[in-house]
Formats: C-alpha cells, sequence, structure tokens
C-alpha cells in the first residue's frame, strides 16, 4: 500500500480489516455509498480499491463518463501538456483550443449523420449547465416571436440535472418536490401516448409552447430508447408551430449508442434545433456542449449567457482528443460489435430467469436489464464479487462500460452478473 493510501487509511477509516469509512462529517448529506469500497485507482475498464485490496470490472465508467476508460494514457498526456501552456483565460478571449473543439463537434456531427444544421457551439462546464443553456436558448428564441411563447414540454421518465432549471424538466418527483417551486409552464407528457394526440397537444399550445426537450435514450429514467417515428413525429409538429426541439444527449451520445450521437440513428427530419452533450466528452474532465442551429443562434445576442469556467483550453483540448477519437468509423463499429455481444449474452441471461427480469433494452454499449422488483440486492452481490454496475429508474440495471472495453472483460463482468442473480434468487 503506497504512503498516501496508508494515511488515508489511518485518517478516515475504522480500525478493523475492513478499511470502511466512519468519517461522514466532512461532506454534505447526498449520496449513500458503500462503507467498504474506496476506489484508489482505475485502468480502462477496472477499478482498484487498495485500501482493501479489491479489483472490480467497471460497468459504470463513472455513470457514462469515462468512455474512453479510466487513466486513459493519451488524456493524461494532454492534460500536461495544456497545464504547461495554457488552462484558463475567460470567455473575453479567443483560444485556440476553444475554436478547435468547436470545429470538431460541428464538422464531425455534419460527417456522421448527426444534425445536419448544426452550426455553433455553446461550452460549458457539465451537462446541467449544457441543459441550461439550451432551455433558456429555446426561451428567447420563443419569446423573440411572442411574449407569451415561454412553456417547455418534457417527458415521463425524463432526467435532464439537478439545478433548478434543469430540474424543473427532469420528471421523478423525488428530486423536484423537495425544493420548491421551480422554472414555471412545464408540461411532461407520455412518450407512449399515441402520436397524434401529443401532436394535437402541441399545436393546441403553440403560442405558449418555447420549446419541448428529450432524451433519445432515456437514461436515468430506465434505459429507454424512444421510437424513431415518435421522434419523426414530434419534430414535425414542432417545426411547424414554431418550437424549438432540444436532445439531451448527456448520456446517450458520443459513440455510446455505436454512431456518433444517438440522433445519428434518426432520418433528418427528426433531427434536433439543439442538442447537449457532457459526460463523456471529457473523459472525466468537466466539460459541456451545447450544439444549435442558425435558427436558435439569431435569436440570441451578446450577453444573452455565460459561463466562467466554461471553454477552458484545458477541457477542450481533451475534448478535442476525444471527440477524434470517438468519431472514426472503425472505433465506433467496435462499439456496435462489444454491444450486440453485451446484449446477446444479457438476453440469454433473461432467458433464465424469466421470473425476475422483464426486459433487455438499449443500443450499443448504453442497455438496461429491467427486473421485477429492485435490484438493490443484485448490485451488492455483484458488488461483493467484483463488478460494479448502479440502477436506473426503479428497478433497471444499467450498463454502460467504457467504449473500450475488452470483450474479455465483458465476459467475465457478465458470468460475475450472472453469479449475483444466482446469489440473490437461491
Amino acid at each position: 500500500m503506497s504512503q498516501i493510501n496508508q494515511t488515508f487509511k489511518e485518517t478516515f477509516c475504522s480500525s478493523d480489516s475492513r478499511g470502511s469509512i466512519v468519517e461522514e462529517q466532512l461532506q454534505v448529506t447526498t449520496y449513500a455509498k458503500p462503507q467498504d469500497l474506496i476506489i484508489t485507482r482505475g485502468s480502462n475498464a477496472k477499478l482498484y480499491d487498495d485500501i482493501n485490496n479489491k479489483e472490480y470490472i467497471d460497468f459504470t465508467s463513472g455513470i457514462a463518463v469515462t468512455g474512453l476508460g479510466h487513466s486513459n494514457k493519451k488524456v493524461a498526456e494532454i492534460m500536461f501538456k495544456q497545464a504547461n501552456s495554457l488552462v484558463h483565460a475567460s470567455n473575453l478571449y479567443y483560444t485556440p483550443e476553444t475554436l478547435e473543439l468547436s470545429k470538431k463537434l460541428v464538422e464531425n456531427t455534419k460527417k456522421y449523420e448527426g444534425q445536419f444544421d448544426a452550426s455553433r457551439v455553446f461550452l460549458c462546464s457539465s451537462g446541467t449547465e449544457a441543459n441550461e443553456a439550451a432551455l433558456k436558448f429555446a426561451k428567447k428564441h420563443g419569446i423573440s416571436i411572442n411574449p407569451t411563447k415561454q412553456g417547455i414540454i418534457a417527458f415521463q421518465n425524463s432526467f435532464h440535472g439537478r439545478t433548478m432549471g434543469a430540474l424543473s424538466v427532469t420528471w421523478n418527483a423525488k428530486y423536484r418536490e423537495p425544493f420548491g417551486d421551480l422554472m414555471p409552464n412545464v408540461t411532461f407528457l407520455n412518450i407512449h401516448d399515441d402520436l397524434a394526440k401529443l401532436q394535437e397537444f402541441i399545436s393546441s399550445n403553440k403560442d405558449t409552447i418555447a420549446g419541448l426537450i428529450i432524451e433519445p435514450i432515456q437514461g436515468e429514467g430506465g434505459i429507454f430508447p424512444i421510437p424513431a417515428e415518435k421522434l419523426v413525429g414530434l419534430k414535425r409538429a414542432c417545426q411547424e408551430n414554431d418550437i424549438i426541439v432540444i436532445y439531451d444527449e448527456i448520456q446517450c451520445g458520443l459513440g455510446r449508442t455505436g454512431k456518433l450521437w444517438a440522433h445519428s440513428h434518426l432520418p433528418k427530419e427528426a433531427h434536433p434545433d439543439i442538442f447537449t452533450s457532457a459526460k463523456a466528452l471529457g473523459n472525466g474532465y468537466p466539460i459541456g456542449a451545447t450544439i444549435v442551429n442558425e435558427k436558435v443562434n439569431n435569436a440570441l445576442q451578446i450577453g444573452d449567457h455565460g459561463t466562467t469556467f466554461g471553454g477552458n483550453p484545458l477541457g477542450c483540448a481533451i475534448g478535442a482528443y476525444v471527440i477524434d477519437t470517438i468519431a472514426d468509423e472503425a472505433f465506433l463499429k467496435s462499439v456496435t460489435k462489444k454491444g450486440e455481444f453485451l446484449t446477446n449474452r444479457l438476453t440469454q441471461i433473461a432467458a433464465k430467469y424469466p421470473g425476475q427480469i422483464k426486459e433487455v433494452r438499449g443500443k450499443g454499449l448504453i442497455l438496461g436489464a429491467e427486473f421485477i422488483d429492485s435490484p438493490a440486492e443484485i448490485v451488492k452481490n455483484a458488488r461483493d464479487l467484483g463488478l460494479l454496475v448502479i440502477t436506473a429508474g426503479k428497478s433497471t440495471v444499467r450498463f454502460v462500460p467504457a467504449l473500450t472495453i475488452e470483450l474479455e472483460n465483458i465476459e467475465k463482468g457478465l458470468d460475475i452478473f450472472e453469479q449475483a442473480i444466482a446469489k440473490t434468487f437461491t
């Protein structure tokens, strides 16, 4: 054990052999964490607890963040080089790194069948910030047409962030209700309703709705891919009624579905006016992006929005490397291959436990296995056996490993997952 880890154990852990955390009063009460798991380092799709001498296959990638793996050597090189050149200069000035990332986002989006009219980029520091910008931009566009055009349509099972605007369009009441009044004029629709009913609502409220926000694959809500025909129909109705369409690609974007963006699977007529990216864009370094077309940009004026840290050279240098790596046909094909392997094996496991597993769904390397009841015990048993998985929604186990995970570790991880299920139900 390194001296750093030894000092940590002596300072923060109990005296027993498990290395359990006993000093919790230092952090605000926001997360429930396992007491006997202390991550000290990582390597691609593995994480290590050197305090407790444990090794884990990681199917979480920091909640779909480290798409190019933990401790990516090239990212480390870029961080060192850029930190010795320029970390921050503010958005009062241009920097080469900011311009380069913006250019790569727009050009690769068009090249790899994403938003065909993508034009401009707002860079920020997180996915929540990216969604906040998207909501503000949509509202500004709506107000420029009609002062009453301020409302936002969101959907059941959605998750868009924790700040007040993003939280206002997040479905789960347990996230929203403890904080009282949020952004007004938000309507949650059920994506499973008949398309004609959804379109009728949009057209009937065209004078009060500025934007519609949706995840092409709902992540936190339970890994629900939205049918293409629904997205085509929603975009058509919004376009006819001057309503801005926002796709939240923070979790499902950047190669996770086997294409650069989840909406790259859709025809052009379903493409958004705005889409957001974050998580994997920095491979662990905080960065987000809001990509818009000219229609949206034309409604904006200098001073309408801003950010202190967004677009800093360090984050942009990393983001440019991430885009270069993922926006590659061979890389994207490898994700598709791994996703097919993972899906097939999960389907086989589900067939063995029809009384416990309801459905396997998703695309590429964003997959979910929905159980009849809460899978909390399965997640715990998997962790005890050396696999890290997380939940989504009330009863779904989520699989979002690094896009660079080896097939061998997918197979080993699924062996452990199957053992965890057996341990839970036998």
